[in-house]
């Protein structure tokens, strides 16, 4: 029996038809490269092929009412591919414009829970005769790590690479469990429950205090409810709106390298500097330092097994206010050194092991007062958008044999942030995606557009 981690569990306990807590990827293909030339009866007879094998893609969840822990996964008995594969056709004519308003569009909707929880479009009649996938994947079966994976198990190194090798015993989820069983697994969690709570108590109680007194001390990340509040931070709708930009990654490692840090402090740079501009135009460019929740996996670190999602986060400082790019470099790495050690003081399962306390009932009631009331706009801004940095493959990929040009991740937003920028390095890119509430940032062309800007900002402020 394959029970969800409370962390898994808990995307979809604070979901909602506003909140909706799936992650997206768009991916652009040349179909030309497919032997043959492209058609869709081949792609989706290869995916079949590929899905047959890789049994994430045909689990479901399992939780009737005398199941009193987490729900299970099993097997989808009645799996239909034509339930999860669709085929359309982007507006003419079928520029950067129309196809971002269709994934926006998608995006905003959620997945059905009585199937596997994902969804699959091909989308064709693009102005530069490429075609597009834009797959949806709940985020209590993926994290972005796994979720890369996933799609790596799609694709290959050549166009006519063989499916992936899976021995045929983990080719299958588990089986419906029976009634006693699920309710005896169920009642067995629950009962260790306060043993497990006990055990975890005293190191919140030890840590707690010394984590504060460091951030109140300026001495590690951000405090949250500290942020500046900005028109990204509001009560969201389903609505979205979506926008993409793909930069050279060789130009992000010249930077690296004459400012001595790290990608990931150029890549907050670039956001920096971006959001800068974006909010300068708009005439609401705050004072203060935005402040971002940058998502961290803990695939290495961790001794929890099981579970889809392995992350943690912390909180960075985005140097907005500075108008010298080579200062918000500067501030970037010492920030980003302090609040990465301050992250650590933190054991890499704590997040997971109290997330095991999560109830749905409870959970979704408080997200919908919440909303309902509009209390992110009543109380400090905690933080004011996601910022994520995923590694991806170095070397190109071909997707059921159409070659991949751009991997755009678009990550989920929430009540008071509005705005999810995901950075994935993809073959000697750096492709970005951003997904926003609607109602919040109508139009996120601006941003994107600002995001090679910045690149160039930086460039010419690089250290010779």
């Amino acid at each position: 029996m394959q029970r969800l981690s409370g962390l898994d569990a808990s995307f979809l306990y604070l979901e909602t038809s506003s909140q909706v807590l799936h992650v997206c990827g768009l991916i652009t293909l040349d179909g030309t490269t497919m032997p043959g030339g492209y058609s869709f009866a081949e792609f989706k007879r290869q995916l079949a092929e590929r899905v047959l094998l890789i049994p994430a893609f045909r689990r479901k969840l399992h939780n009737p009412l005398w199941n009193v822990g987490h729900p299970v996964w099993v097997e989808d008995e009645d799996f239909d591919l034509d339930h999860h594969v669709h085929r359309i056709g982007v507006p003419a004519p079928g520029d950067r414009t129309e196809l971002a308003e269709l994934c926006a569009h998608i995006a905003g909707q959620q997945l059905d829970r009585t199937h596997p929880l994902w969804q699959l479009y091909v989308i064709e009649g693009l102005a530069d005769g490429g075609i597009a996938v834009l797959i949806k994947m709940h985020h209590a079966s993926v994290d972005g790590v796994s979720g890369a994976s996933l799609i790596a198990y799609l694709a290959g190194l050549s166009p006519d690479a063989p499916p992936p090798d899976i021995e045929p015993e983990e080719r299958r989820n588990a089986h419906v469990p029976g009634r006693f069983d699920l309710l005896r697994s169920g009642v067995a969690t629950v009962v260790k429950r306060p043993y497990a709570l006990v055990k975890l108590l005293p190191d919140l109680v030890e840590l707690v205090p010394g984590w504060l007194g460091k951030a109140l001390r300026g001495k590690g990340m951000p405090v949250p409810f500290t942020a500046p509040r900005t028109s990204l931070n509001g009560t969201i709708t389903g609505h979205r709106s979506v926008a993409y930009a793909q930069l050279d990654l060789e130009d992000v490692k010249r930077v690296k390298n004459a400012f001595r840090v790290t990608v990931n402090d150029v890549v907050l740079a670039l956001v920096s500097g971006a959001l800068r501009q974006f909010l300068d135009d708009r005439g609401e460019l705050p004072g203060d330092p935005l402040v971002a929740t940058v998502p961290v996996s803990v695939h290495e670190r961790t001794e929890r097994e099981g579970g889809s999602n392995k992350v943690s986060a912390f909180f960075a400082s985005l140097p907005t206010h500075l108008p010298d790019p080579a200062a918000r470099v500067f501030f970037l790495a010492e920030a980003n050194r302090r609040s990465k050690a301050h992250h650590y003081d933190i054991d890499a399962d704590m997040l997971a092991d109290w997330a095991q306390f999560s109830a749905a009932s409870m959970f979704g009631l408080a997200v919908r007062a919440y909303s309902a009331l509009r209390l992110a706009e009543k109380h400090p801004v905690v933080h004011n958008l996601v910022v994520s940095n995923v590694p991806g493959p170095p070397m190109p990929l071909y997707l059921l044999g159409a070659r991949i040009t751009g991997l755009y991740p678009l990550g989920p937003v929430f009540h008071g942030a509005g705005l999810n920028i995901t950075v994935l390095s993809n073959a000697g890119k750096v492709d970005v995606g951003l997904l926003g509430a609607k109602e919040l940032v109508q139009d996120l062309w601006p941003l994107a557009d600002a995001l090679p800007d910045a690149l160039a900002e930086l460039l010419k402020a690089a250290p010779a």
